[in-house]
Order: C-alpha cells, then sequence, then structure tokens
C-alpha cells in the first residue's frame, strides 16, 4: 500500500469578524482561494489544514459575539467546507467556535474526501496567559480524536495543546498517531519564541510528522512542518508571515525508517512512576 500523503498547508489571513455577514464573506473568499489554488496544483492534495478558528478572527471583539459566530457541526462552515471536500476530493480540517447545550468550544472539524463529517476534536487546554483568554468564553474538550487518511493516522490538535508531552504519548504510543495536524493562533507574545522548540520535540521524540499551522499576519505566521528525524541534512520547514499555501508530503516509509535507525519506541520503559 502506497502510504503516501500529500498535505496542503494554509496559513491564511484572517480578517475582522465580528458578525454573520462577515464571517459567511469570508468563508466563502476563503474556499475560493482554496479551490483557486487546487485548481493550479498538478497534484492536488489528500488532506487540508487551516488554522485554530479559521472561521473568525482570534480576538475579545469577536469572542464577545460568539452567539452570532459559533456555529453547531452541521452550520454554515460545514456546508462550505464539505462542498470544497467533495469537488477536490480531499480531507479538510477546519476550526471554528462550536456551540453545544449554550458551551462554546474551539473545535477542528474533520470532512473526508466524499464531504462527509468524520469527527470533531475540541480543544482540551484553555489558555488564559500573554493575548489569550479563552477561559473566560470557553470550555475544554474530553475526548481526543483521530482518522485515517491514505493509510496514515492522523491526530488533530490545537495551539495550547502543544505544552503537554503526555497527551503526544497517548496519542502516538498508545493510539498510533503518524501525523499530528497542530492549528494555532500563535500571536506574537511572550509565548512564541518557545513555540517552535516544542514543535520540533514533540516531532522527534514522538517520531512522527508535525504540521503546526498558524494563521499568517505581522504578528501571527512562521507555521513550522517537522518530520520524525532532522538532522545535519534534513530540517525542518518554516513559512514567512505572509498569506502562504505550501504543500507537504507524509511519507510512511520515511516514518519506518526513522524509527528503525533510531529506536526510541522500543527502548522507552513502559512506565516511569515506580522507579527507585
Amino acid at each position: 500500500m502506497d502510504r503516501t500523503l500529500r498535505l496542503l498547508a494554509c496559513q491564511i489571513e484572517i480578517p475582522r469578524v465580528v458578525s454573520k455577514e462577515q464571517k459567511t464573506a469570508h468563508l466563502n473568499a476563503l474556499a475560493k482561494k482554496i479551490a483557486d489554488y487546487l485548481s493550479e496544483s498538478e497534484t492536488g492534495a489528500d488532506l487540508i489544514v487551516l488554522p485554530e478558528l479559521s472561521t473568525i478572527d482570534y480576538s475579545r471583539a469577536s469572542f464577545e459575539q460568539l452567539d452570532q459566530l459559533s456555529e453547531p457541526l452541521d452550520g454554515e462552515s460545514f456546508i462550505v467546507f464539505s462542498h470544497l471536500a467533495k469537488t477536490h476530493g480531499a480531507f479538510i480540517a477546519y476550526g471554528m467556535p462550536r456551540v453545544e447545550n449554550g458551551n462554546y468550544f474551539i473545535s477542528q472539524i474533520i470532512v473526508d474526501d466524499k464531504g462527509n463529517y468524520v469527527g470533531h476534536y475540541d480543544k482540551l487546554h484553555m489558555a488564559q496567559f500573554g493575548a489569550s483568554m479563552e477561559k473566560e468564553y470557553f470550555q475544554r474538550g474530553k475526548q481526543l480524536l483521530t482518522f485515517d487518511v491514505k493509510g496514515i493516522k492522523v491526530a488533530p490538535v490545537i495551539c495550547y495543546d502543544l505544552r503537554f508531552p503526555e497527551l503526544y504519548r497517548e496519542l502516538c504510543h498508545t493510539r498510533g498517531v503518524e501525523l499530528i495536524i497542530h492549528s494555532v493562533a500563535f500571536y506574537n507574545d511572550e509565548s512564541y519564541p518557545s513555540w517552535h522548540h516544542f514543535v520540533i520535540t514533540r516531532a522527534m521524540e514522538n517520531q512522527v510528522y508535525f504540521l503546526s499551522l498558524n494563521r499568517a499576519g505581522k504578528n501571527y505566521g512562521s507555521s513550522i512542518y517537522c518530520p520524525p528525524w532532522i538532522d545535519h541534512n534534513i530540517k525542518a520547514t518554516v513559512l514567512p508571515k505572509p498569506e502562504t499555501f505550501a504543500i507537504f508530503e507524509v511519507d510512511g516509509n520515511i516514518l519506518k525508517q526513522a524509527r528503525e535507525v533510531f529506536p526510541f519506541q522500543v527502548d522507552m520503559l513502559e512506565s516511569y512512576t515506580n522507579l527507585d
């Protein structure tokens, strides 16, 4: 089986969105940008990834309007991205504020290449420092999600989730995840300089591919894609700050080779809690 996955990372500019009308205009413009890119691409994509809360801007002004901007799973955003996925034969992972029983969640929604709902992941860790104010508006999630694309097992995580290594041990070692799609809204505050170091560490210690995808802009950008091993010749890729669409390849053979040459997973102890 050919376990090669083409990943389209969409580091997008997100305009001010504080009304339903502005959100609709943004969604339609975004879908057209992605469609135009794919139409011009020679090979297309198997999985399209969008940043955290990609349907609205990350701001207190937007969060104050969650009663208008949040959606159920089958809302306007699903309709737009389901059509896009079906038209271009690609899975899509998009971020939005999700509402359920009057509670709001920061969610990544997965749609398959036929336009069907696959599942959703709600952010587990709410950030309340630097430029973030999530605990004032959102509830934390309570479940993990994995799904398969082209034989590669994928898991979505969101922004602040990066800082907790136990999450990745569960996903990568217990559940067999090979690609982490980490959608973020990383503003250039005091936590920004350590971001890439965490991404590289998570990719290397778990021997997985890791896409950490930011929104574009002067105080955002610099998304990073890291393979399961880096050395003198193999490097992580960092995008510029402006809006950028980039294709990356996930190769199952390279995953296998990295794990054979550097047997971290074989040598890892089952538990470190009972050592003297």
